[in-house]
């Protein structure tokens, strides 16, 4: 399990959506962890946001170093925060 805080980003382009980017030493981990991967080089993982809590998959991002966490819209309201907010997250991958 990770616990860190990241920064609500909104990729722009014709289908805006949000994301945060995981932590170097988070990603250097999972990487070394996760050797079997899904399309796009996805890594399954279990989220929680608060009291929200969701399966989803986070995506290796090669430009920035890190892997990209999708912000499904049902939880960025759930948990009242947007684009620019900080927030805790804990990981597991499953």
């Amino acid at each position: 399990m990770y616990t860190f805080e990241a920064r609500i980003e909104r990729f722009e382009g014709a289908a805006a959506w949000h994301f945060v980017m995981l932590p170097e030493d988070v990603t250097d981990e999972i990487e070394d962890a996760s050797p079997l991967r899904g399309g796009f080089g996805s890594v399954k993982v279990r989220m929680r946001c608060g009291k929200s809590v969701w399966e989803t998959s986070i995506f290796p991002d090669t430009k920035r170093g890190s892997f990209l966490l999708p912000m499904k819209k049902a939880i960025l309201a759930a948990e009242s925060v947007s684009h620019g907010d900080t927030v805790r997250l804990e990981l597991e991958v499953r």
